[in-house]
């Protein structure tokens, strides 16, 4: 009987079979596949080769959970060496030397007052199982109920996480303005906007007829990701630190997406030099396989044995690719390259911007960087002394996305209206890879506004 030869993985008929057989049995709920139809078979650091024969250069990374680029020798060494170990592979949370060498590598990494007097719960594989434990922790902790979250933030999508979100319509969470220069709620931005921001939440707070329940915690981005890459200043993260010390509420960091040197700093909250009460931490921690932990002062630890638990809390793979990426961060001076690298990026994505009026705004910090879109003929005044602001353009926003994509860049939307062009590059980016990425990027961009203007030209004469 002849052998049949397997199919190759990278062919347009197996690209386009595998997109039509996901379209058909997949949720509706599917996301990054709507806009990204692509099949990877095979990756390496920044590159993922699809099946239909295409090399990418992704500037997603796993929503940046990929801090050394896809399949990393460090990572794929640990993953290794353990499978060929004979160690077991599922323990639930039983203590292994693997998740000690974990714990020990990541307590490492933190500032060392927060590591001297804190404790690990490690939660189900996902950010959002993080956040959830974070906000038992702290209501078992205080005995109050309430939550103190942000306008424009992004905790996860199970209830919980999601109630503490921007998007949350059943909101039981107050909701306090995130400073921004470019969109200021106050129409001020700059320092006097963070300020006037931060005296708001503390009138607020003091406030007995302020409707505010009494909170167990605060929790907030360093770096706002899916709200459209907005940093938080530091001056206004020391406030909010200050102002919940006064009043006994924990402040809950979340640096599931900001952690692991993202943002030029191994953790976010180093740069304002704020110690939390809470850290919580996934995505590039487990070092591309999934992993969520939260590490938290321990006079919080307070709740009883299986108060928050899960079968795949054990996940032995991920902790040793987890450690191995910790380690070749911090070796390596990663952290430190992301800040180097992102400005330079930055400084170029503004210098586009003056040929360029549909750029509004470019702002970011080390490498998570966002450029969000306007159009600069629907001029929308704010009242600020910054002047009219023109309103997101996310129609265009979806097209440089998609010529991004024709041209092999990999990135994505984020923002309120999904008008922000999103870069989270490995932080293994090199100074070439980095130029091609920003060439790609102002092609498509040129290539979006041309189409965009004959779709109005054609408009006009209609």
């Amino acid at each position: 009987m002849a052998v049949t030869e397997p199919a190759p993985l990278a062919t347009p008929s197996v690209h386009e079979g595998i997109l039509r057989r996901q379209s058909l049995r997949e949720s509706a709920a599917r996301t990054y596949a709507r806009s990204l139809p692509i099949v990877p078979v095979r990756a390496r650091g920044l590159t993922i080769e699809g099946a239909d024969g295409r090399r990418y250069l992704d500037c997603l990374s796993g929503a940046g959970t990929l801090a050394l680029g896809h399949n990393h020798p460090v990572v794929l060494e640990a993953i290794k060496n353990v499978i060929d170990s004979g160690a077991p592979l599922h323990v639930l949370d039983l203590a292994t030397p693997v998740k000690d060498a974990f714990t020990t590598e990541l307590f490492a990494t933190l500032p060392p007052e927060f590591a001297d007097n804190a404790r690990i719960q490690f939660c189900g594989p996902a950010g959002t199982d993080a956040v959830e434990a974070a906000f038992k922790l702290v209501r078992a902790a205080t005995g109050r109920s309430g939550l103190l979250a942000f306008t424009g933030a992004y905790h996860g999508m199970t209830a919980g996480a999601l109630a503490a979100s921007g998007g949350a319509e059943d909101v039981r969470v107050t909701r306090l303005p995130f400073p921004q220069d470019y969109r200021c709620p106050f129409g001020i931005g700059g320092e006097r906007g963070a300020e006037v921001a931060a005296r708001w939440t503390e009138s607020l707070l003091d406030d007995p007829k302020g409707g505010a329940p009494a909170p167990a915690g605060m929790i907030l981005e360093p770096v706002q990701g899916e709200g459209g890459v907005n940093p938080a200043p530091d001056g206004w993260m020391r406030r909010m630190r200050e102002i919940t010390a006064a009043r006994s509420i924990p402040l809950i960091a979340d640096e599931v997406q900001t952690g692991v040197g993202r943002t030029g700093a191994f953790w976010a909250v180093q740069h304002s030099g704020i110690i939390p009460d809470v850290m919580v931490l996934s995505k590039a921690i487990g070092g591309s396989l999934p992993l969520a932990v939260i590490v938290y002062r321990s006079e919080l630890d307070t709740w009883q044995p299986g108060a928050h638990a899960g079968t795949f809390r054990g996940n032995q793979l991920a902790m040793a690719a987890g450690t191995a990426t910790l380690t070749y961060v911090r070796e390596n001076g990663l952290a430190e390259r992301a800040a180097t690298l992102g400005a330079r990026m930055l400084a170029r994505l503004q210098a586009l911007a003056i040929d360029h009026p549909c750029i509004g705004d470019v702002r970011g910090r080390g490498l998570m960087i966002g450029v969000e879109l306007v159009d600069p003929e629907a001029e929308m005044p704010t009242g600020g002394t910054g002047g009219p602001e023109a309103p997101p353009d996310p129609v265009l926003a979806s097209a440089v996305q998609q010529e991004c994509l024709r041209r092999g860049l990999i990135v994505e939307l984020g923002g309120r209206h999904s008008a922000v062009v999103r870069l989270l590059p490995p932080l293994t980016l090199t100074d070439e890879q980095a130029t091609a990425v920003l060439d790609r990027l102002a092609d498509a961009l040129a290539a979006a506004e041309r189409s965009s203007n004959r779709r109005t030209m054609t408009g006009s004469a209609r």
